[in-house]
């Protein structure tokens, strides 16, 4: 087959790792970076072009690992991929749904998936409500567009979360108001789901003096067992959003497992490390079995090859 890795940075651990595994297994594998693709929107001939000059050839699969920053144009590219006729492991939709984390929380709560309280407002002028929404201080601020920790902030009193919840306000940052955990101890679990199946879970740790597990926040990550509940909460979580493939972290409370996000591009390395199990091989495997059920696209025949030695800009 011919897969194409849609993503901007071809150094990324998650990214040489699936292009290795697909390599490994007999797959012709091109990385594109998103951003210098472009498109020929038309009825009859559709076809996604390259900088260079390059006309993309058929591709039987696209697998989208898209950065937060570059979700509306990346969107774009794949679903002219899937115009096209190509299968994409995460779809354009459920891509979009996980990314904009306020539709995530209200889909997964439409389902009856345990969240931590949460909410969310228009002006400032409904902070002191909107605080006691979630139980009062300490609580947690996160932007909604945030990513790997980057703006989420632990209010220690009311005081201190009206001041941050103002300041959000007057940048006209979109967040969400959510209860502190407390009880977790900083530690959270990301479990990796492909298919109907989650081949692997970690726990994460926070640095010391940090609330944040984020891995890029100086977290640390070991192999962990889940419970049926949490498996079965990680892999409905996924379903709800329409993913293939996601990573879904869970907190561990005294009332039991809660969804905390949904990552439609989950990283490896720290999965990987922390489990020594072949994430990258099973996704490659998903995939096969995948693409061979979907039928050929109706334009997949109007487009020639690109280089993949081509410069990439």
């Amino acid at each position: 087959m011919k897969i194409a890795l849609l993503a901007t940075d071809p150094e990324l651990y998650s990214h040489k790792r699936l292009m290795e595994e697909g390599t490994k297994r007999g797959h012709e594998m091109i990385f594109l970076k998103a951003h210098n693709c472009y498109m020929a929107v038309t009825e009859k001939t559709p076809s996604i072009h390259y900088r260079g000059g390059y006309i993309i050839e058929e591709v039987d699969a696209v697998i989208p690992r898209l950065r937060p920053s570059q979700t509306f144009y990346g969107l774009a590219v794949l679903r002219h991929f899937e115009l096209m006729g190509a299968y994409s492991l995460n779809g354009s939709i459920p891509i979009s749904r996980a990314r904009d984390k306020l539709r995530a929380m209200q889909l997964l709560a439409r389902k009856g998936i345990a969240l931590p309280k949460t909410g969310f407002a228009n002006s400032p002028a409904d902070s002191k409500d909107l605080i006691q929404m979630v139980g009062g201080a300490p609580l947690i601020i996160k932007l909604l567009d945030g990513t790997q920790g980057a703006g989420v902030v632990l209010a220690d009193t009311n005081k201190a979360a009206e001041s941050v919840i103002d300041a959000f306000k007057t940048l006209n940052a979109n967040f969400l108001v959510q209860e502190f955990i407390k009880e977790a101890g900083g530690k959270d679990l990301r479990c990796f789901v492909i298919g109907n199946k989650v081949y692997a879970a970690m726990e994460r740790s926070a640095a010391g003096g940090e609330f944040r597990s984020n891995i890029h926040r100086g977290g640390t990550a070991q192999m962990v067992e889940i419970t049926p509940e949490e498996k079965h909460i990680a892999l409905e979580a996924t379903k709800v959003m329409g993913l293939s493939v996601a990573g879904v972290d869970i907190i561990r409370s005294k009332s039991g497992p809660k969804v905390l996000e949904v990552n439609a591009s989950p990283g490896l390395e720290g999965i990987e490390g922390s489990t020594g199990k072949n994430i990258a091989g099973q996704i490659i495997s998903y995939i096969e079995k995948q693409a061979s059920k979907n039928q050929p696209g109706l334009f997949n025949n109007i487009i020639r090859a690109i280089n993949p030695s081509t410069p990439e800009g």
